[in-house]
Formats: structure tokens, sequence, C-alpha cells
């Protein structure tokens, strides 16, 4: 079975009003488009495609039409500022959190509810132009050489350098990384000096320039520091970076696919407007993580390529067909969703079932058939749910 679905960009404000219109030759909205959902997550389902709708009568969502929901969900997401620096919970937090707060009586939509489900939250995202993020902590070493620096420039306030002092004190204990965390969330209402400080260091040191971009945004928050202590990344299209439950991050600017589990639990601790939860947000964080690294797809086959993580959730795919390669007889391991991010690609089922899809476009696909081939010129990208 192949349905053609779609759904309309969601307009959060850090969404670019261009980017998607310009790589997928969508019409503009004149609002920011950041983000275009495919799957059955219900803050913004997929409708079927082809269906004929009234005023009265609207499209049908996936879901309804599946009779149960995906365990994954794909996106474009298209950032034109940066996102709330975050974390996400694994199964056992969530779970935790998710019945917590259900006994406290917090309503699901409540703007101060962590957890809005009882999942993690794992995530992919595969840059389609240049990317820019923020993933995971430096090492505790480059985060006090940092500190150690501000000895040295002369422009400092006597208050900063005392602080920055007690922040490499901090750094030396055992759990040095996150006390320094929980000292500089603390400081959330009387951070604005610190800030502009940092700012203003941009002029003589390039590793400031990204503290000088976040203030103009979000004056006097403590993520403006925060995002100093974390690795900063550049993607070239193609390339990837896999975030697990714990890891702390933030995107900053691009055009990207992500697939991550059908889940809405974000503990957010800077660079938002959004509810700020600081110990719950302490509490899921992996200090211990291992250094991030760029994921670089790996050849399956001819025009077939992966990108190997640890999830459970979902798997994701990438297609390059031309006229000399045509990807014939894939067995697809379980449900998925297609979309096209370039060109033309034809979806065939050996059933007999086809479905031509274009830039921008996405059908889903079951695994009754025995087969799937893909031919035409372009590229798609294919998220599946868990490998039996």
């Amino acid at each position: 079975m192949i349905l053609r679905i779609e759904n309309s960009p969601r307009d959060y404000d850090w969404g670019s009003k261009t980017l998607i219109p310009d790589y997928f030759g969508l019409p503009e909205t004149g609002r920011p488009m950041a983000e275009i959902w495919f799957g059955t997550h219900p803050g913004s389902p997929a409708v079927l495609a082809a269906a004929e709708t009234t005023a009265s009568q609207p499209a049908p969502t996936l879901q309804a039409s599946l009779g149960h929901n995906l365990s994954f969900l794909l996106k474009i997401l298209a950032a034109d500022s940066p996102l709330s620096i975050q974390a996400h919970p694994s199964d056992a937090q969530a779970q935790a959190g998710f019945a917590r707060e259900n006994a406290s009586g917090i309503p699901i939509n409540a703007t101060n509810r962590n957890y809005k489900d009882d999942r993690s939250k794992p995530e992919l995202i595969v840059a389609l132009n240049d990317f820019r993020a923020l993933c995971g902590f430096k090492s505790k070493t480059q985060i006090d050489a940092m500190l150690a620096d501000f000895e040295s420039i002369a422009s400092l306030s006597e208050t900063f350098l005392a602080t920055a002092k007690h922040w490499r004190e901090l750094l030396s204990r055992p759990t040095g990384l996150k006390d320094l965390l929980v000292d500089l969330l603390a400081r959330r209402e009387n951070f604005s000096g610190f800030t502009a400080e940092l700012a203003g260091l941009a002029e003589y040191e390039a590793q400031f320039e990204l503290a000088a971009e976040l203030n103009q945004r979000y004056p006097g928050d403590p993520g403006v520091m925060i995002a100093l202590l974390m690795n900063h990344f550049w993607l070239e299209p193609g390339q990837a970076l896999y975030l697990p439950a714990g890891n702390i991050h933030a995107y900053l600017s691009g055009l990207g696919v992500e697939v991550m589990s059908a889940s809405d639990n974000v503990l957010r601790g800077g660079l938002t407007s959004k509810h700020i939860d600081s110990d719950e947000l302490v509490s899921v964080i992996d200090f211990e993580a291992a250094p991030v690294e760029i994921l670089r797809a790996r050849e399956l086959n001819a025009g077939l390529f992966d990108y190997e993580t640890e999830a459970d959730d979902f798997a994701l795919y990438r297609a390059e067909v031309g006229a000399s390669t045509v990807l014939a007889e894939l067995q697809l391991p379980a449900e998925a969703i297609v979309l096209c991010t370039g060109g033309e690609v034809a979806v065939s089922e050996s059933s007999g079932n086809r479905e031509v899809l274009r830039r921008g476009q996405a059908a889903y696909l079951d695994n009754s058939a025995k087969s799937i081939t893909l031919a035409g010129s372009g590229t798609l990208f294919l998220a599946t749910g868990p490998i039996a």
C-alpha cells in the first residue's frame, strides 16, 4: 500500500520564511516555515494528499487511515535562528515523569508541563544545506582552558573575572560539569551583564562570535554562556548528527531532514521564551556521554545509504537514483515514510502500486508487498519503524 501524504508547515518563530520554499519549490506563507511533519503525531498529523475535502469534511489523517500510530516521525526542519538549548529523557525517565505529572493533575497541554508522553525522543538530523548545531559538551579540559583565558582579557569586569574563577573551581570537582551548569542556570535573573561582556569579546576572538550572535536575540540568557560549553558543528549536505537521550543540543541554522521517536518530551535550558525547568533538565542530561561525532552515510549498495544509530524506534535511509541507478527489489523491514528532497522518484511495489514523488512530496508505505523499486532521477529519504 502506498498513500500520498502532506501537511502544513508549523510557524515557530525560529523558522525560516524562505529555506523551505527555495529548496522545495513550495509557496511562501508569509510566516516562518519551521517544520513540516510527516507522521501520525497528534501535534501535527499528516493527512492523505489525494482526498477530496470540504470545509465540513477535512482530509482524513494518516492515523485514521491506518488505525494506529507510527513509532517515529519524519520532518523537514528549517531554522533561521537558534532553537532552545534542550535535552530529551530516556524511556525510564519519561515514564516516571509522565506518571508524576499526571498524578499532580497538570493538564497535558499546560505550558509548564515537561512530559507530554511516556517515551524517549532520540533524534537524527541530516543536513540538506550548510547546517549549524550545538551538540554535547566540550571536554572539561577545553572548558577550563576557555575559562582560564578570561583572566588575560583586560576588558572584562572584576565581577566577571571573579565569577569565571568560581566556575573553574566548580569545574575541578568530580561532578564539575554538572555543578557548572547548575550554577549557570541559577543565574537566570541576573546574567545580563555577563552576556553583554561575552558578546563584546567577539571583536577580539572568533570563539566568542557565537555569544554575540546569541546575545542579540536572547540578551541576558545563561544559554549564551552554556552554548560556549558545547561543541559547535557545521554540517555539509548529507552529513548528520545523532542525538540520543540525555544529549544536550541546540540547532542554530539551516535546512535538514529529521527523524525521531514519536515523542514530544523536551526539557529546555535556555535560548527560549518557553517553559524552563532547570532541575528536571539537569536530571536527564548525560554528563558522562562520549564525544559527539558527525555521522556520514554508509553505502549499502549502489545508490542506497543508511545512517547507523542505536535508536530502536526508527531507521533512516537515503536513496540516490538516476538513469544508471535503479534500486530494485528492496525489502522494507517495517512500515515507512518516504520523502523526496530532489528531482522526481517513482516508488513502485511488487503488488503493482506506484506513486511518483517530486521535491517536498511524501508517502506512507506499509511492508505488505514483497519488495519496492525506486526509479527516476532524484533523492529520497526513507524512514522506517522498528525492525522486527
